[in-house]
């Protein structure tokens, strides 16, 4: 049987053009020019989402979702360390905002659309509790070290952690992240394993060739870099539109992280409609476990290299909702079956965090 080529055209493309409007934008270009820069970046996204399935095919799960949770989490660091340079102490609460940001969009939002779409379609789904329950517990951990605790230590004045209280949690925060990914691809691989349906073409369908699967590892980070860059460029932009609609800063870091959170949410999303929620919520939790858990402590090297202080406890309001979100995701995903109504459950806790971050 000849074996079908995988990668279209268009995804080929779409790096391609974007790293060529990208260069482009060195000229000064303002307008319609930063249009097609936009449309460019969600192009980008569709592409690095296809390679990122493709990849993921390949070498299976829970593999697959782990590379394109890393591969994002990285540039998204690149991204925010590049901000904090350029933008000096003012963006001293950029990191904090940013993950917190993710954090929420994927437990939330991410999370709940995929319940939500795939009660409707499919009524019920069903997952591994184990896997789920690792991904929570570990998330769980990692979060109030990083986001509320730093609120109550006492040594430096403000939501900021001392030099050695900074040390030890990002170097704890590495290593519940290490131990997370050792449970997941090699000591209890197993609960991380969706359990496929003999309907389910995408599960059966043969894996791409290794030429296919380098070609689009390739492409990912051709489409991910592009994307970050991208992202890099329009943020005056996005800052000077926030500015202009008198919202709070912190919406420049929902923004940054939405756009950054682009691939993954829609494979979940995809995954989702396939009826293989294991693999929605592999991706979805993983990279919020690979977001605060690499992201936190690589802006925390580059805070102490620097001397620049950083901002990382969030407020009372914004602990409420997070804590809110957590138990309320806990419940959801306690029992391995889902339906509509959860996933409601978690759109409205979403678009409450939203009114409040525009109108705190």
């Amino acid at each position: 049987m000849k074996h079908a080529v995988m990668i279209p055209k268009w995804t080929i493309a779409a790096p391609a053009v974007a790293w060529a409007l990208y260069a482009g934008s060195a000229l000064g270009l303002g307008g319609w020019y930063l249009l097609l820069l936009a449309a460019a970046l969600i192009w980008a996204v569709l592409a690095g989402v296809h390679h990122a399935e493709v990849v993921a095919h390949r070498v299976g799960e829970p593999f697959g979702t782990l590379v394109l949770a890393i591969a994002v989490t990285v540039i998204e660091a690149s991204l925010i360390v590049s901000l904090m340079f350029a933008g000096g102490q003012a963006t001293a609460a950029l990191a904090r905002d940013t993950v917190f940001a993710a954090v929420m969009i994927i437990l939330n939002g991410i999370v709940g659309l995929c319940l939500l779409m795939g009660g409707v379609r499919f009524k019920e789904q069903c997952f591994g509790l184990h896997g789920v329950s690792a991904s929570l517990t570990t998330l769980a951990a990692i979060s109030v070290l990083v986001l509320i605790l730093p609120n109550y230590a006492e040594t430096v004045p403000g939501p900021s952690y001392s030099t050695i209280q900074m040390v030890f949690v990002a170097g704890v925060t590495v290593v519940l992240y290490g131990a997370f990914v050792l449970v997941q691809t090699v000591r209890h691989r197993d609960y991380f394993l969706p359990e496929e349906g003999t309907a389910n073409e995408a599960c059966h369908a043969p894996p791409p060739t290794r030429r296919e699967a380098a070609a689009c590892g390739g492409l990912l980070l051709a489409c991910l870099g592009v994307v970050v860059l991208l992202a890099k460029s329009l943020a005056p932009t996005i800052e000077q539109a926030v500015e202009a609609a008198g919202a709070p800063k912190s919406l420049v870091g929902i923004i940054i992280a939405a756009v950054v959170l682009l691939p993954e949410g829609l494979a979940a999303l995809r995954a989702a409609r396939a009826n293989r929620l294991q693999t929605s919520l592999n991706l979805a939790l993983g990279s919020a476990l690979a977001t605060i858990g690499l992201t936190i402590p690589t802006v925390a090297m580059v805070s102490l290299l620097t001397g620049m202080t950083l901002t990382l406890g969030i407020d009372a309001k914004s602990t409420v909702l997070f804590l809110l979100s957590l138990f309320v995701s806990v419940l959801s995903l306690a029992t391995g079956r889902t339906t509509l109504l959860q996933g409601a459950v978690l759109l409205v806790l979403f678009a409450v965090y939203l009114l409040l971050s525009i109108i705190p």
